[in-house]
């Protein structure tokens, strides 16, 4: 009692015993869980006052001694709590815990969370492996996954993603090579899926001119086109003949004896399948048939049949429910399978198709029967560098071994054997696919789950470590058999272009096929390019085919796209700075005319058709057409309004439009009929979108008489200037720049000498000679454009659109694709058939025309 002792607290007796973290210079601790049980510590000490302050010479002072219990009393409550906020809360009871903030730290513990759960997985394992009673159902090791249901006649989901993937695909579904391309390309955007898939539109980098070499020069593109949907057609053989009938296979050749490869199997067809509208077949895609080939020691009695229809995503649902109507119509009753989900596919274009595929594609050695035969005639196929030198359309049903066993991938090597030559030659005049022929396991549900039940990727680094360096895998028991199937399709007839393989296998072993296709070193240098949507368009282009949807605005699905891309060029039209919008009213298409024909950011169907509403419903977007349809009657058909404009359009193929040309007494055209065009420019100019497309205008019925007076007089003011009159011989105009562009001559021709005094004669004589000038003078572009270019044809001239041009790099020249309609070719076609194919095509905005001939595809 007698010693004096400093009032504990911060700094005190009581403090010193417990050592804090030191910080460093910068002011950062460096042990963080010192300081924290330095915290803890200070939160829990009660800070006290010595008792001699309470005592006066020995005796107790009742007032000082209130006062120090008064501040311990403070202190107490005090302690108890700041100890009660700091040290016994956890961490479920925090809405957030605060991870630690150095790196190290955090390192620290994660390695430390990861190497429990990991312990703790070993001893059940082990405890596993040795039988021990402990291990329950749940530590039992993971068994093989059953096989996912397949309901008939009926609509299936998508398979379930990942926990950490699923909110990213509750109104969309990733490709199996999305996480791939996620990283290297431009996807859709993710609230805008393109057919409810999230699918890659482009690669990052510039790939417009590599597209165009990979496609036809030397290399090859790959596209991961397992959003391409796939049916299951099953049933007794009479039935899914009728079926198929009635969608739209009803060309003799389907059915006739040119058509039995396709039917055992062994080739594929496509053709536009039709659904019935009102009495009148209604296209609505192309579609790919492929039948399960029968064997031959099948019991002949037995009819039963499985065939695939593949086509687009966006027409998916249309035909599925074509189908559903029409199986239900056939006794015995057939059925469906919804697929997409099951099969995806991949394609491959380009010289270095072939090589890629051989050199990550092989036959699996336990293979037998069929496949066994048609894998040897796949691995003959070397030196092959265009699939169209193939029969039509032939296909190849095998089962290979999984891919990674033998990766990375080898260069093919004996390209330039003179033996695999012939040998390539021989299969390719024999193709001696039909000996042992059997069902193709592609179609078999046990053989697609069995090959998707691949080992882990763990799995396989760990059996090459035990191998030596550089050496291939060899197949076992547990590495199943991947069934596919190979189509090799052809370009349209008559474009001399590359042909394609489609490459169908089960969804799940998609990605391990495509890990080692773009990693495969080709011959000629590099790797297979891989590309997106718009590379398909662009390859499409190029050869001159149609791409659907695009390009077919008479189905329900090509009516949907050009919808969609109207609201997204007006949407960028809308975002550009009024000084840089294109002002439609003001454009000039010469001899008065004034204003864009229609809306210039569609293919405005609508007006050439007169399926425009009234003027009290029309969109608000399409702007005035100005005085270029002046005197163009413009009806509206009846209920117009009510209904989807583009809808009333009506396909018409190139096979039936030659058949109405060809019949004696033809039968009537559909209303709103239109026929897809391949267009070529004759010279100079390109064709982009939504460009106007004009046939020549009609021959003058006579010329003006040329006049006798030596000075014409001038025309009065305001005569014919404004009536819209167009040059008498504007036909002769563009028919002499076809004759200019098609005979271009080799040599100039040197003119006179400037310094020729007979000459220097001749032009003053033609000078004094000539008519005077005009006045008042003539308006700009009234008889030409710049002084030099025709005039467009007028609006009662509009025959069509393009719907995908652009500069073809394998031509050299503009190309494009376009719908016109057919009512308006069709007496030219008749009469004139030569100039009835050659059109004006100018782009909405310009008012230049380019002359191009078209053709129909």
């Amino acid at each position: 009692m007698g010693n004096e002792q400093a009032p504990a607290g911060p700094g005190g007796p009581g403090q010193g015993k417990k050592k804090t973290g030191s910080a460093s210079s910068g002011g950062r601790n460096d042990n963080p869980q010192a300081a924290r049980r330095a915290k803890v510590h200070l939160a829990r000490n009660i800070p006290v006052e010595p008792a001699q302050s309470a005592l006066k010479d020995g005796e107790l002072d009742l007032q000082a001694f209130v006062a120090a219990h008064e501040f311990e009393i403070r202190s107490l409550e005090q302690s108890m709590a700041t100890s009660k906020a700091v040290g016994s809360s956890r961490a479920f009871q925090q809405p957030r815990r605060r991870k630690p903030t150095t790196t190290r730290a955090r390192l620290r513990a994660e390695t430390a969370k990861r190497l429990r759960l990991l312990a703790a997985r070993t001893r059940r394992r082990k405890l596993i492996a040795k039988g021990s009673k402990t291990a329950d159902k749940a530590e039992r090791p993971p068994t093989q996954r059953s096989r996912p249901k397949i309901r008939r006649n009926e609509l299936n989901e998508p398979p379930l993603p990942p926990a950490r993937f699923r909110k990213r695909q509750i109104h969309k579904t990733w490709l199996p090579t999305h996480l791939w391309h996620a990283k290297r390309a431009r996807m859709t955007p993710p609230n805008n899926p393109l057919w409810r898939f999230a699918i890659p539109l482009t690669p990052s980098e510039r790939i417009y001119r590599p597209t165009h070499r990979s496609q036809g020069e030397r290399g090859t593109l790959v596209w991961d086109t397992s959003y391409m949907s796939t049916i299951g057609l099953y049933g007794h053989e009479g039935g899914l003949s009728r079926v198929l009938k009635r969608l739209g296979f009803i060309d003799a050749a389907y059915w006739n004896g040119k058509s039995k490869k396709w039917l055992e199997g062994t080739q594929s067809r496509s053709a536009t399948i039709m659904r019935d509208q009102n009495g009148r077949p209604r296209p609505i895609c192309p579609c790919t048939v492929l039948w399960n080939p029968q064997p031959l020691q099948q019991n002949q009695s037995s009819t039963q049949r499985q065939a695939f229809l593949r086509m687009h995503p966006s027409a998916f649902k249309e035909v599925f429910d074509e189908l559903l109507r029409l199986t239900k119509m056939e006794t015995p009753r057939l059925y469906i399978e919804d697929l997409r989900f099951e099969i995806g596919s991949i394609e491959l274009t380009g010289p270095a198709s072939t090589e890629a595929l051989l050199a990550v594609l092989t036959p699996h050695p336990d293979a037998e029967g069929s496949a066994l035969n048609q894998g040897r005639i796949f691995e003959s196929l070397h030196g092959l560098t265009n699939p169209s030198a193939l029969a039509a359309n032939v296909t190849l049903a095998f089962a290979i071994q999984d891919p990674r066993l033998r990766y990375p991938p080898r260069r093919l090597e004996g390209w330039q054997d003179d033996r695999l030559q012939e040998k390539l030659m021989e299969n390719i005049v024999e193709w001696p696919v039909e000996r042992q022929l059997d069902s193709n396991m592609l179609f078999d549900r046990d053989a697609r789950h069995k090959g998707s039940a691949l080992p882990s990727q763990q799995a396989i680094c760990k059996r090459r470590s035990e191998t030596t360096a550089g050496a291939f895998l060899e197949p076992t028991k547990s590495d199943p058999q991947i069934p596919l199937t190979l189509l090799a399709c052809r370009s349209a007839s008559g474009t001399q272009t590359q042909g394609s393989w489609t490459l169908m296998l089960p969804w799940k072993c998609v990605l391990p096929v495509w890990h080692s296709l773009v990693h495969c070193p080709l011959i000629s240098g590099g790797n297979p390019r891989f590309a997106g949507v718009n590379e398909s368009m662009q390859v499409a282009l190029e050869r001159g085919v149609p791409w659907f949807p695009a390009d077919y605005p008479g189905t329900d699905a090509g009516a949907d796209w050009e919808a969609t891309q109207r609201a997204k060029r007006r949407k960028d039209y809308d975002k550009r700075p009024k000084s840089k919008r294109t002002e439609w009213t003001s454009l000039d298409l010469g001899a008065g005319r004034k204003g864009e024909l229609g809306d210039g950011l569609t293919c405005d169907f609508e007006l050439l058709f007169g399926l425009k509403p009234e003027s009290g419903e029309s969109n608000a977007a399409e702007t005035d057409p100005g005085d270029a349809m002046q005197g163009v009657e413009t009806t509206t058909a009846p209920g117009a309004s009510k209904v989807n404009k583009l809808s009333l359009l009506n396909q018409v193929s190139k096979t039936n439009l030659q058949a109405h040309l060809d019949a004696t007494s033809p039968q009537a055209l559909p209303a709103n009929a239109i026929a897809s065009v391949r267009i070529m420019i004759v010279g100079r100019g390109v064709a982009t979108s939504c460009a106007r497309i004009y046939r020549l205008p009609r021959p003058s019925a006579a010329a003006p008489e040329s006049s006798n007076v030596g000075v014409p007089s001038t025309v009065p003011h305001g005569t014919a200037l404004g009536d819209h009159v167009l040059p008498f011989n504007l036909r002769a105009q563009w028919l002499a720049k076809l004759f200019k562009e098609k005979a271009p001559s080799k040599t100039k021709r040197k003119g006179p000498n400037a310094l020729d005094m007979d000459y220097r004669k001749r032009q003053l004589a033609q000078t004094l000679t000539a008519a005077p000038a005009q006045y008042p003078p003539v308006p700009a572009n009234h008889d030409a454009i710049d002084g030099h270019h025709p005039l467009v044809p007028d609006a009662e001239d509009l025959i069509g659109f393009v719907t995908s041009g652009s500069y073809n790099m394998a031509h050299g020249r503009g190309t494009a694709v376009g719908a016109i309609s057919v009512e308006k070719v069709l007496l030219d076609l008749q009469t004139t058939p030569k100039e009835a194919k050659l059109c004006i095509v100018r782009n909405a905005g310009e008012n230049v025309g380019w002359l191009a001939r078209w053709e129909l595809v």
